[in-house]
């Protein structure tokens, strides 16, 4: 072989061998480009979840301040795929709303808000009159009178209430020389709600109240008596809160049969920490919340703390009605259960949307379009005063169009989406849900959400906060006993200091229970 064909073969070999490491190369990048934007995908998950949990901690989390105006008609979108068109039009359409909450925001803040009067007209008036000095009534005559009204408060004052029974006897009966034979008469001891005891009905409603409406522990109340003048230990107060909770107990079984014979009811649960004497800490527990949608009435029920299936089973398993909850799975057992109802919560769809915004604003504005839409319905309806069949008919006629719009947009990006991403998540749990959501259109009577039991339990949250936990699981019912008393007077419109003293007076002697419940208060 000539010098010539060895020198090709030997740059043919080194042109291989070239490629070879070219290919190596472009390989080694393209896998380097991969992991970059692998790391870049991280890199922004992460700080959308420091974005999600800086919002959490310090940001606002109302849902009220939501840069979406759901009175502006937004587009109809019917077809699976968003036209460019459409999407200019509603991205237009959510910058639009952005801009009017802004200046919304901003006026507000400058705007001075009328005064409210600082308060009742029914507050008692002591008058203080004071005259100019020097003046002589027989060289001037009084013209007229000018106020000024302060608002003044005496300290709580503890006082001995004193029961004096008076003691008779016959007077013919003084003849008789034996004490024995002689006839006497007296009244009988008042029946009080704690036999011997020596708390007055004022002083255990104001234990109760100072707990379980101004969420006080136990401590401050004991160190509030103190300064009043009346020393109290730990033991006996607590003794004489179990005691007023096991005579409440008859009325709390009546409220929850008054609630449960309900033909529409809404359900939520809510954590309750309580200690576990085995463990010696406290851990986790739940308290459940039932409420008459109709009239307001709730019954908090504690079953050891359980979240589970079982007891929501003992809860509502032999209720026959309309059953309004969120979209934890335990209800899933219920769907299309004889005698039941199941309908949704649109403000926890709502929630898991909201949440979504740092992570996509586009697609979960659009999705919090569609909800504010249905919201805007409902406001119209309720600034016109509709009745139930109105509200059913307007319903039907249009939320129903909105929520099968919903729907299509959800089948239309649903692809998009990792199911563990915030938006996922969001389609995750609104999707299946579409059915219970949409049952709220068949009656005029139900609501759109939840935040009725919600409410009733925002006492429990903030009482949380300040006792932190209860003792054990006794305390645990008797938390749930009060909270029901107390929520539903707040339901019914009753002072609960009022209703709670005139029911624990007539407690010891009244056989008809239900005339006590706040439902039938009349003072």
């Amino acid at each position: 072989m000539s010098d010539q064909s060895q020198e090709i073969l030997r740059l043919q070999s080194e042109l291989a061998r070239l490629q070879e490491e070219v290919k190596s190369l472009q390989e080694e990048g393209l896998r380097k480009d991969r992991k970059m934007e692998h790391m870049q995908s991280v890199i922004d998950g992460l700080r959308n979840m420091m974005a999600y949990f800086r919002k959490r901690l310090f940001g606002s989390m109302s849902e009220k301040h939501l840069p979406l105006d759901p009175s502006v008609l937004q587009p109809t979108l019917f077809d699976t795929q968003l036209t460019e068109e459409e999407r200019s039009a509603l991205d237009a359409e959510v910058k639009k709303m952005e801009e009017q909450n802004a200046r919304t925001i901003e006026v507000k803040s400058h705007r001075r808000e009328v005064r409210k009067p600082v308060m009742r007209d029914d507050l008692p008036v002591e008058e203080i009159h004071v005259y100019p000095e020097g003046v002589n009534p027989e060289e001037y005559t009084e013209i007229g009178v000018e106020t000024t009204d302060r608002i003044a408060i005496r300290p709580a004052e503890m006082y001995i209430e004193r029961t004096v029974r008076h003691k008779f006897v016959l007077k013919s009966s003084l003849q008789i020389d034996n004490p024995d034979r002689q006839t006497f008469m007296i009244a009988p001891i008042p029946e009080t709600i704690i036999p011997k005891g020596m708390a007055s009905e004022s002083l255990l409603a104001d234990i109760l109240i100072d707990k379980y409406v101004y969420h006080l522990p136990f401590y401050r109340v004991i160190q509030k008596y103190r300064e009043l003048g009346v020393v109290l230990s730990d033991s006996t107060i607590g003794d004489w809160f179990s005691a007023v909770c096991s005579r409440l107990r008859p009325l709390y079984d009546k409220l929850r049969e008054r609630i449960m014979s309900s033909d529409y009811i809404q359900v939520d649960e809510s954590t309750l920490p309580v200690i576990d004497n085995e463990k010696h800490r406290a851990v986790k527990g739940y308290i459940w919340a039932v409420r008459d949608a109709v009239f307001g009435d709730v019954y908090f029920h504690y079953d050891m703390g359980s979240r589970s299936g079982e007891t929501a089973r003992r809860l509502i398993g032999g209720y026959r009605g309309t059953v309004q909850t969120d979209g934890y799975e335990v209800y899933e057992a219920y769907e299309g259960a004889p005698g039941k109802r199941m309908i949704g919560c649109w403000a926890h769809a709502r929630r898991k949307f909201v949440e979504a915004l740092d992570e996509d604003r586009k697609h979960a504005s659009e999705a919090l379009v569609y909800i504010g839409r249905l919201y805007g319905i409902e406001k119209e309806m309720q600034e016109a005063g509709l009745d139930a069949g109105a509200i059913r008919k307007r319903r039907q006629d249009k939320s129903y169009e909105i929520i099968r719009e919903f729907e299509k947009w959800m089948d239309s990006v649903s692809n998009r989406f990792a199911p563990k991403s915030r938006m996922g998540k969001a389609l995750v749990y609104t999707y299946p849900l579409l059915p219970r959501l949409s049952r709220y259109v068949l009656d005029g009577r139900y609501h759109i959400d939840n935040n009725g039991v919600e409410n009733a339990i925002r006492p429990l949250a903030i009482g949380r906060k300040n006792y932190l936990f209860c003792g054990n699981h006794d305390a645990a019912v008797r938390a749930a006993i009060v909270y029901s008393l107390f929520s539903s007077c707040k339901a019914r419109g009753i002072d609960t200091r009022t209703w709670l003293e005139d029911t624990l007076k007539r407690l010891p002697t009244e056989k008809d229970i239900d005339s006590l419940l706040p439902c039938n208060f009349r003072k």
